[in-house]
């Protein structure tokens, strides 16, 4: 299944993504207002049966929102594909690097990837994003792919001036609307290893990322048991799993993203997260508008 979150006149709901819409579950799943909700209750089962359904929306008609709106714990993972390991100059680390997101630094597909006012180095990183529907903790390696309900795109948009004033990459990643999380989430029974799959990020249509995901240097088992032993998962969070090679910042000339660039990233079985990028001036004025 395709599992969107999204907004349709001005309500928040979340629901099934078929070729001629979107079946509204929150309207449905009375006790499931939201897709934590159901994550959280072990409810994708009760779901599923609504996929025969009539759509309630065309999908051309919602506003898409972010994956999970509402994660309780966003975990990045730096440096984690050996082409990125390369061009950033880093040995290979002994553990996954981890830093955290806040929700609110999050977009939906469609939405705008904001260019704050303090810097000009807004950097993409495409990246698939985990999504845990069991929670856990201490997970083990071998069982660590049943906690997952399923994957979805991410572009972990960085402010590289302010990630690099410390060691400490949290300033430069949590400014408002630079991480666009969507279009929805894929299932797990639809993408049984998502390690055969590859990722690619375009910037006004020219692909400047590619890889297979099988070149994580730390995978989703890996990341998982990893996680779950310094804190317990829980079902919504998201653990975004690292971006390759082919950064705006290790090129020459560095590519920044800017005002009327659109950035797409897509991974094979999922399919496109697709943002404009608007400078903080111009988003502010077209909301006042």
């Amino acid at each position: 299944m395709k599992i969107a979150s999204f907004k349709a006149s001005s309500a928040a709901s979340y629901g099934i993504v078929t070729d001629t819409g979107i079946i509204d579950a929150g309207r449905r799943l009375k006790n499931f207002p939201t897709l934590k909700s159901l994550l959280a209750h072990g409810g994708l089962g009760e779901l599923k049966k609504l996929q025969g359904e009539r759509p309630d929306h065309a999908l051309a008609a919602v506003e898409l929102l972010p994956t999970i709106p509402d994660p309780d714990k966003i975990f990045c993972i730096g440096v984690n594909y050996a082409t990125h390991l390369a061009e950033s100059g880093h040995p290979t680390p002994p553990h996954p690097m981890i830093f955290t997101r806040f929700a609110n630094s999050q977009v939906g597909s469609g939405q705008p990837m904001i260019r704050p006012l303090e810097s000009e180095r807004f950097d993409y990183e495409g990246e698939l994003a985990v999504i845990i529907g069991k929670g856990g903790r201490r997970i083990s390696r071998d069982k660590a792919l049943s906690h997952v309900a399923g994957y979805a795109c991410y572009n972990d948009g960085s402010i590289r001036d302010w990630q690099r004033h410390t060691s400490q990459f949290a300033p430069g990643k949590n400014f408002m609307g630079t991480g666009g999380f969507g279009p929805w989430m894929v299932t797990t029974d639809d993408i049984p290893d998502i390690s055969r799959q590859n990722i690619a990020t375009r910037l006004n249509g020219m692909e400047v990322q590619a890889a297979p995901i099988s070149d994580l240097v730390f995978d989703v088992p890996a990341l998982i048991a990893y996680c779950s032993t310094f804190t317990e998962l829980a079902p919504g969070d998201v653990i975004v799993t690292g971006t390759t090679g082919g950064v705006g910042a290790y090129r020459t000339p560095p590519l920044w993203m800017k005002e009327g660039d659109v950035v797409e990233v897509e991974i094979s079985g999922i399919g496109i997260l697709r943002n404009p990028v608007k400078d903080e001036v111009a988003a502010s004025a077209e909301r006042a508008a």
